[in-house]
């Protein structure tokens, strides 16, 4: 150790520590990268409608890499717009509706398109259902009560979702629609059963994980801490009693109790948050106890007796402070039960329900083309709780080894 690192703070050295811990580093770079994700949730998902959930029959089932033509058409409704909060928090509707095409033409003032239906074994198209609709009726949005379009010459006149009387040429439409409304759509890892983009589904499924995770630890670490500190500092028959609540919670096997709390409150997402938190308290209350009965009969304490301090002070200033480590650990191995547990309950219909994404859910719905020639449906979400779940896991270990004061180098 050298003369600078010797003057080195312990919070300093244990950080030191952490960064010289390549798994842990890398645990927690996937931790940030999934909260960025998270936070950014439909500005960058593919699919940004309200649980992605922009369901497109026709491209159902495709494989990861797959791309189509798409025909946006106009929704025959007005649309609310949203500001940037807005969508980045609870998405926005799309005032289109796509059709997946194979090819498309103009004849005056309607354009007719093959309608795509998947590929053959051979990997051709196959030769899909023909359908038109009125250019003016692709491109705007018009009034649900009166639809009709008139044409006069090369000018078409209809009423839009407003009700104003509008007029356009033709060609224009034709040269507009072309640009804008033919577009070429990627699905990365490719679609469900329903034809909704995975990728959108997986971005949206880590933060319903990461919040299912934050409040799990939040309530188990108010909880556990405090149970823990008055048994722990108190003992006697405080203890006792305290001890013996927290063996009968232990004894009970964690998803039943998850279960009976669920089926009591009810499957709201809130309630699963709630149910899952009230499970993982005991862990932090009997690692806090075991710690505060080590740590009430040293010098310092005794000398913070002496000097007529109270016990609150006592506990939250002078004992918690030097146990925050063996907390750290277990908040973090907390955060990855409480992801399992989310994904468990989903994947059984008991958690998170549809169609708010959800990678238990996401499991549960594409399990069983797992072994009908689409593993991809269930091995993305499976990967990605892996993924979070060992990161969490890897955090907690860089922890464990940088904050105890015996590890060199």
């Amino acid at each position: 150790m050298t003369n600078q690192q010797e003057f080195y703070s312990p919070n300093k050295k244990a950080f030191k520590r952490f960064l010289k811990n390549k798994p842990a580093v890398f645990g927690a770079l996937v931790i940030m990268l999934a909260t960025l994700i998270a936070l950014l949730g439909y500005l960058i998902t593919p699919d940004s409608t309200p649980d992605t959930n922009d369901q497109i029959p026709e491209a159902a089932l495709q494989s990861p890499g797959f791309s189509t033509q798409m025909l946006t058409v106009k929704k025959n409704r007005p649309v609310e717009n949203s500001n940037i909060f807005q969508k980045m928090l609870f998405g926005s509707p799309n005032p289109n509706k796509l059709i997946p095409i194979n090819n498309y033409e103009f004849k005056s003032d309607s354009i007719f398109f093959e309608k795509f239906s998947g590929y053959d074994s051979k990997g051709e198209l196959v030769v899909g259902e023909r359908e038109g609709l009125n250019i003016a009726d692709v491109y705007n949005a018009l009034s649900a009560d009166k639809n009709e379009v008139m044409r006069l010459g090369d000018q078409l006149s209809y009423y839009d979702v407003n009700g104003n009387l509008k007029s356009d040429n033709i060609q224009f439409l034709q040269k507009e629609i072309k640009s804008k409304s033919i577009v070429k759509k990627r699905f990365l890892l490719g679609t469900d059963k329903f034809g909704r983009s995975l990728l959108s589904r997986l971005i949206l499924g880590v933060r319903i994980s990461l919040i299912v995770g934050l409040i799990a630890v939040f309530i188990s670490l108010t909880l556990g801490i405090f149970i823990g500190a008055i048994a722990g500092y108190f003992g006697g028959r405080i203890d006792d009693v305290i001890m013996l609540l927290i063996n009968t919670v232990w004894s009970i096997p964690t998803l039943l109790l998850v279960f009976a709390i669920v089926l009591a409150l009810g499957r709201g997402i809130g309630i699963i948050f709630l149910a899952v938190g009230l499970t993982m308290w005991v862990d932090v209350a009997r690692i806090v106890r075991g710690q505060i009965m080590s740590f009430r009969k040293i010098q310092f304490v005794e000398a913070a007796q002496s000097m007529g301090f109270g016990n609150r002070r006592i506990i939250l200033k002078h004992i918690l402070p030097n146990i925050i480590g063996p907390v750290m650990v277990i908040a973090a191995a907390n955060f990855a039960t409480a992801i399992l547990i989310e994904a468990g309950l989903s994947y059984l219909g008991f958690g998170i329900q549809p169609p708010t994404p959800s990678w238990g859910t996401m499991l549960n719905e594409n399990y069983g083309y797992a072994i009908s020639g689409k593993p991809f449906l269930a091995m993305i979400p499976a990967f990605a709780i892996m993924i979070l779940v060992l990161a969490f896991n890897l955090v907690g270990n860089g922890f464990r080894d940088a904050l105890d004061v015996k590890t060199k180098g």
